[in-house]
């Protein structure tokens, strides 16, 4: 059996833990440069507002019907999914981390009532953390994901289903529209539409081979879910990303050149430690400029240049070097830029790069920096030491102008209690 449990409006749930009075109240999370809708509380939701609306349009209903409008704060958010993950892994001998709000547990042989560990997972990650969960509970993953959007929709589940038993499963598939089926994305649905099957039963029925010739064995293998057959395992390690891209689009358009370089050299330290995270090395840079193409009044320019590094690197010293080299091939003044970014690929193993006869990189020397900058960086908060050309104007940085503080992760933001 597996368990899918799941935080509910994540996003908002981080801000409430800290911010009672948002209780009750419709609550919204905006994007990047507080663009759009990218979370909302049943309460936001009620008053139909919807995923990726524009921030804009929303103001007088967000005045009319005081919605509170929070910016993302995605270093709350990550510590806060740790917290969880953490009080989750004592419930399970093992976990597939899925997503920041969501985690597979494997309970094949775990003799307890599933229904009173579900709930007995609510109430302890609702105590450690504060953050509402619901748990869905099926024979493979596929129906635990099933069960799980049941615990959410019917509140008389208490945020707890445990699908068991061939005759409950068989009416809950009769009823699941087949564009709800984790794994069956928007073009694939429409596909099944056009076939006359409309519903996650209609799906099992259909012939293996039509299914791999249609949807390719990812599809068989979740008909083969659908049926109880676990054919899909917990990934224990998140796999190695063989390219990582960061990039941003500014609070306001950039066209000097200073400003560029402390953003793209932002990045380039940003992949730096994506890289030493996953113990890898880079061997490929693109850096990228774009203006706003939404602005059909302005000249527009998005240049792009990919170099190939002397030799594999995770420091960010030599990112940074290499990054700001390219910026310079492909800056050109005059034009309003919008967003940058730096993406790293080539990627390999930290123990297997390949030397050059040619290299006069310090390469150990480098490796401790790095050390040393992580564990200070790690304790004493994000970018507390960084590179000096990283420092400057941050006019180019996010606009987050409802910005909740890091209650979790800045000294200076603990929540104080007065006696």
């Amino acid at each position: 059996m597996f368990a899918l449990v799941d935080c509910n409006n994540f996003y908002v749930s981080c801000e409430r833990v800290f911010n009672p009075a948002l209780n009750g109240r419709p609550v919204v999370v905006l994007s990047n440069n507080d663009g759009c809708v990218v979370a909302r509380s049943p309460e936001a939701k009620a008053l139909g507002i919807k995923m990726g609306e524009p921030a804009f349009k929303l103001d007088t209903l967000f005045r009319q019907y005081r919605v509170a409008v929070c910016s993302s704060n995605y270093q709350l958010y990550g510590d806060m999914s740790q917290r969880v993950m953490n009080t989750l892994s004592q419930f399970a001998p093992e976990i597939e981390v899925y997503s920041i709000d969501e985690a597979f547990l494997n309970w094949n042989g775990i003799p307890e009532d599933l229904e009173a560990l579900g709930r007995r997972i609510r109430a302890t990650v609702r105590k450690h953390t504060g953050i509402p969960v619901s748990v869905g509970i099926g024979s493979t993953k596929v129906l635990a994901k099933v069960a799980n959007d049941c615990a959410k929709k019917a509140p008389e589940n208490d945020g707890v289903f445990l699908l068991d038993g061939r005759e409950k499963t068989e009416k809950l598939l009769a009823r699941l529209e087949i564009g709800e089926i984790w794994g069956i994305g928007r073009k694939h649905a429409a596909l099944l539409n056009r076939y006359g099957i409309q519903t996650a039963a209609e799906f099992i029925r259909m012939p293996d081979g039509w299914i791999r010739k249609h949807l390719t064995v990812v599809g068989l293998r979740i008909k083969e879910e659908l049926l109880g057959i676990s054919c899909l395992p917990l990934e224990l390690m998140a796999p190695t990303k063989k390219a990582i891209c960061t990039s941003r689009s500014f609070g306001e358009s950039q066209s000097e050149l200073e400003p560029l370089r402390e953003a793209v050299a932002t990045f380039a330290a940003q992949c730096g430690y994506k890289l030493r995270k996953q113990r890898t090395c880079a061997g490929v840079m693109t850096v990228f400029l774009q203006t706003n193409r939404f602005n059909s009044d302005e000249p527009q320019h998005n240049p792009h240049y990919t170099m190939v590094l002397p030799v594999a690197t995770q420091s960010d010293l030599e990112l940074i070097r290499y990054a700001l080299e390219v910026l310079h091939k492909i800056y050109r003044p005059g034009y309003r830029y919008k967003k940058a970014g730096v993406i790293v690929s080539a990627i390999v193993p930290e123990e297997q790069v390949q030397g050059s006869l040619f290299d006069t990189v310090d390469r150990p020397k480098h490796r401790a920096l790095m050390q040393t900058l992580d564990r200070i960086n790690l304790r004493y908060g994000l970018a507390t030491v960084k590179a000096a050309a990283q420092v400057g104007d941050s006019g180019w940085k996010l606009r987050r102008e409802k910005l909740s503080p890091c209650y979790t992760t800045r000294w200076s933001d603990i929540i104080t209690v007065k006696a």
